[in-house]
């Protein structure tokens, strides 16, 4: 039976083109965006303890309440904005699904929704397969900032949502307090919903501040955050996130929800729910993955690339345009097969495959992968 496909045009995700060909080559990988290193044991033994406590059935659709009451004081905590954990939290099966779920219960045919690119690859299929048009923002190296009168010209009267992630994956670029002022601005302006993609909002470099949505008041009403437990506790794994928006606009995406998956992962709730109500857990984040950034970039600081320190995320940026004149996917694909290194080309991401010659490594790794990769990279 032919099926008339609703995505007809959309390749094999970059990362497992990359991550066969790491394995296919026996390739050194950094084009993995998780940690290969463990959770917690402390949180695993969590995990088992809520198995054995009997929360092996179905959570409620929202979502642990504890666990909702924990998420909710610690957005207070950090941004002085209070979400009622009674209608305003859900729990989700990592943040991607809270991305697809905030979409297919906004976006209908013809609206045209603003991304910036490079953007992570699910935002644009996810707006195509219910009718919308994604409208590109190209953010260009080497710092990737804004640029808001571009933004601004390409809104129209068909412009529903914008799209943001903080910090940025891959440039590592923070949305700065200003920026998100500019966006507050154009969206009331404008009427315009925001899902504000926050999965790495622990991870912050250099003193910065992670400048979330829901900081500023007139945002925080029209905006859908979206988080993820994966990305903070090194358990991607576990496919545990969030979503949180004001009771009007999770009305609204509970209604997809609950027939999308219904509840997610009971026993991981429940440990989280006990693991929250120690900050320090992950309020260290930053110092932690600041130290691997910092050991894998004094390592690189006589390679041949051009090299901006990362803001935040787990991601660097490498420009090898030093190095070669080739394009950045050949490029990524000769270091995997011939240097036994497997990296991101992030043309991949951008408006129209622009190619900026650079590759995203990811650094979430233990001491010794970075240094045995630093040591490749140092040869080219």
């Amino acid at each position: 039976m032919n099926i008339n496909s609703k995505l007809p045009n959309i390749p094999t995700s970059i990362f497992s083109v990359m991550s066969k060909m790491a394995t296919n080559h026996n390739a050194l990988n950094l084009a993995q965006g998780f940690p290969d290193f463990p959770s917690d044991p402390a949180l695993n033994a969590l995990v088992d303890k809520a198995m054995s406590d009997g929360f092996n059935q179905y959570a409620p659709m929202p979502g642990d309440f504890e666990l909702r009451m924990e998420i909710s004081k610690k957005i207070d905590k950090q941004h002085q904005h209070f979400y009622n954990p009674e209608t305003e939290i859900t729990m989700t099966a990592g943040a991607t699904q809270a991305i697809f779920t905030t979409i297919a219960a906004t976006i209908k045919k013809d609206d045209e929704v603003l991304i910036f690119t490079p953007a992570y690859d699910c935002y644009a299929p996810t707006v195509s397969l219910f009718g919308g048009k994604t409208v590109s923002v190209q953010l260009n190296p080497p710092f990737y900032g804004v640029d808001w009168q571009e933004v601004k010209d390409k809104i129209t009267s068909k412009t529903k949502m914008v799209i943001i992630n903080t910090p940025h994956n891959p440039s590592g670029m923070l949305f700065s307090k200003d920026d998100m002022l500019q966006l507050q601005s154009l969206a009331e302006a404008n009427n315009l919903l925001v899902l504000s993609d926050e999965v790495y909002e622990h991870i912050i470099f250099d003193g910065n501040t992670h400048q979330s949505a829901s900081r500023f008041e007139a945002l925080a009403k029209r905006s859908f955050i979206t988080a993820s437990f994966g990305k903070t506790f090194h358990n991607t794994g576990w496919k545990m996130g969030y979503c949180a928006a004001p009771e009007n606009l999770m009305k609204e995406f509970q209604k997809v929800h609950q027939f999308m998956v219904f509840s997610v992962n009971h026993p991981v709730q429940k440990a989280m729910a006990t693991y929250l109500k120690s900050p320090e857990h992950y309020l260290n984040l930053s110092n932690f993955y600041q130290q691997k950034r910092d050991f894998f970039l004094h390592l690189m600081a006589d390679s041949n690339f051009k090299i901006i320190p990362s803001k935040g995320t787990y991601f660097q940026m490498l420009d090898f345009s030093n190095i070669s004149d080739e394009n950045d996917v050949a490029f990524a694909e000769r270091l995997t097969k011939e240097h036994k290194l497997a990296t991101i080309p992030t043309s991949v991401f951008n408006k129209g495959k622009r190619d900026f010659k650079q590759i995203r490594v990811c650094f979430a790794k233990t001491d010794e992968t970075l240094a045995e990769a630093a040591s490749i990279f140092r040869e080219l």
